[in-house]
């Protein structure tokens, strides 16, 4: 879609004014980043649910953006939070164990491609890839009553 259309499409999905006046920016940035614009493309998937067995438990998730190619997936969960960590390192137990078990998910699906993690920080926006290991390492670290 075009720029110019941005703000009415995203008012009538967002009706509560402080939080368009909070959301449109951020989508703007986002949408004006060439960088960025392969996640939007006519080959990504967005809100893909998933389910798959895990330590004796069923995990269920949904992605935001799905990338499938011929040898590889990319994960992309988007996440608003206020601090932006400087490096996947920094990032909250929490989404790097949610990622773990995206990662997981997907790879019973596509066990023949290399499974990649990362993370939109929509207040930067910043795309910030995630090593396959510290993701894996953090789904282990899981307990489930």
């Amino acid at each position: 879609t075009e720029p110019d259309s941005w703000p009415a499409r995203a008012a009538a999905l967002i009706p509560d004014a402080a939080i368009l006046a909070d959301a449109l920016p951020q989508l703007q940035a986002i949408l004006g980043d060439p960088g960025l614009a392969r996640l939007f493309g006519p080959d990504s998937l967005a809100e893909v649910g998933v389910t798959a067995p895990w330590a004796g438990h069923r995990l269920t998730g949904s992605i935001d953006r799905l990338l499938v190619s011929a040898d590889r997936v990319l994960i992309v969960d988007f996440k608003s939070n206020a601090l932006i960590p400087d490096s996947p390192a920094a990032i909250p137990e929490g989404i790097l164990r949610q990622l773990g078990a995206y990662a997981h998910m997907v790879a019973q699906v596509y066990p023949d491609r290399r499974v990649e993690t990362a993370v939109l920080w929509t207040r930067g926006p910043v795309l910030m890839p995630v090593d396959p290991e510290i993701v894996r390492q953090a789904l282990q670290r899981t307990t489930i009553p």
